[in-house]
């Protein structure tokens, strides 16, 4: 059966990209009032897109926010599985606008690349599975499985009403499983199986000295410089192996066990040189990069500002500093109890002569992981190697999706993270872009997996 809808997808490529296209065009920048109306327009492009396919229910579901795209497919049956697909349709802001080589909002081909903002995330990876959707009911007048879409407008400002909407209304969204397409592969033409998220969660602390700047030559030697208190209290954090040294961070970690080492062992690794511009790589004593990046907690400083910060010297002791820390975590550990542990080891650290003010960061979520043989892993990884025609490789990713996270508390059902970006597609920079390679086979991968679903 999925011989004839790819057989659809490869005929009508240049409408579907035309579509798609017009998709991408909307400048639906979920940060900015300004784009409000270009937010609900996106909205707009796949409430009827999803109308024309055939979804029976489709509407935009008020969140207090940006709207939600729900439709449901129910015509398979009831002995058939539900699926829930994830995605979202708003983007990043486009600046610095003068780094773009082409107008984020005019899609332009290059060198084998879609250009445009929302290409890679997530525009045309929510594009590629209704355009599957849409291949399947052109030829087959109907779709292989029950279907609910869910695709929202706040992704990009950290999904602020989505959970209340899942949770207030499980039994509309409710499925056997789950579908995302919100991620990627490690390399282009790799395809990757993701079978774990990190989880994330963070605090901000502010150590204050005097209650105005001081003078450093009368006060120098008699007041604590609330800057360096904050480099003490920093560096006894974590220590020149990467170890973190809060008590207690590392009790509830799952270790990597020699079966996950082996799966990371076989991924291609990354040429950070050529990816970040280092020299050498910093990893905890005992792990590889791989394995540290995607199996084990990090804790790094993303922020730290504080005194006199123009042109010249300005001699004085600044009355405060700041510093913005974040931790991703893996399976096991609660993000709550990590803030209150970091909590505790700055106030039980800190130097005399300052106090600590500890906001907890409020966007936080747990780590998440489905055991690489789940069947509907292995039939994923099937069909990816089928539609790329190269071995799937499995693997833990560093960045957090909280919507997994909720999915999986709401409903308690295997998330399958179906992604098909690659490293080089800039994701939230200047000049983000999508494989047209990707696009194609990616959607052959996608009907390849519906099909074995059935």
């Amino acid at each position: 059966m999925s011989e004839k809808v790819i057989s659809y997808l490869t005929e009508h490529h240049d409408q579907l990209l035309e579509k798609l296209n017009q998709f991408l065009s909307i400048p639906s920048v979920s940060t900015d009032s300004v784009h409000k109306n270009d937010v609900r327009e996106a909205a707009s492009f796949l409430e009827t897109y999803l109308n024309d396919i055939g979804f029976e229910h489709v509407e935009q579901r008020e969140t207090g926010g940006h709207p939600l795209v729900f439709a449901e497919y129910k015509q398979a049956g009831s002995d058939a599985p539900t699926v829930l697909f994830y995605g979202h349709y708003d983007v990043q802001p486009v600046d610095p606008l003068d780094q773009w080589k082409s107008d984020p909002f005019k899609p332009e081909i290059r060198d084998g690349r879609l250009y445009a903002r929302g290409s890679s995330d997530d525009k045309g990876q929510v594009f590629m599975q209704l355009a599957v959707f849409e291949a399947y009911m052109k030829t087959e007048g109907k779709l292989p499985l029950n279907v609910k879409v869910c695709i929202e407008g706040e992704e990009e400002i950290g999904s602020e009403n989505l959970y209340r909407t899942l949770h207030d209304n499980k039994e509309l969204f409710a499925a056997d499983f789950a579908v995302i397409s919100d991620s990627g592969m490690v390399a282009e033409n790799r395809p990757t199986i993701l079978y774990g998220l990190k989880g994330f969660t963070g605090i901000e602390l502010t150590v204050n000295g005097p209650d105005h700047d001081l003078h450093s030559g009368m006060y120098g030697g008699a007041v604590r410089n609330p800057i360096m208190a904050l480099t003490h209290i920093l560096a006894s954090m974590k220590n020149e192996e990467e170890v973190i040294t809060v008590d207690g961070f590392y009790d509830d970690v799952e270790p990597l066990d020699d079966g996950e080492r082996q799966l990371i062992k076989q991924v291609e690794s990354e040429d950070y040189k050529a990816s970040t511009g280092v020299t050498e790589t910093v990893s905890e004593k005992g792990y590889t990069a791989k394995e540290h990046t995607m199996g084990r907690p990090t804790f790094e400083v993303n922020g730290i500002y504080g005194g006199y910060q123009g042109e010249g010297t300005k001699t004085i002791i600044p009355s405060s500093a700041t510093a913005k820390i974040t931790c991703r975590l893996v399976p096991g550990q609660d993000p709550e109890k990590i803030q209150t542990l970091l909590e505790q080891h700055v106030q039980e650290n800190k130097p005399s002569g300052v106090t600590v003010d500890v906001k907890k960061e409020k966007l936080s979520a747990k780590a998440y992981k489905v055991e690489p043989n789940h069947p509907l892993i292995q039939k994923a990884a099937k069909s990816y190697t089928k539609a790329f025609g190269k071995d799937t490789v499995y693997v833990r990713m560093g960045g957090s999706i909280p919507v997994v996270e909720w999915i999986e508390a709401i409903y308690n059902i295997p998330i399958v993270l179906l992604g098909f970006g690659t490293p080089d597609d800039r994701l939230h920079s200047p000049n983000e872009s999508f494989p047209i390679d990707s696009f194609v086979k990616g959607m052959e991968t996608l009907a390849y997996y519906w099909d074995e679903i059935r």
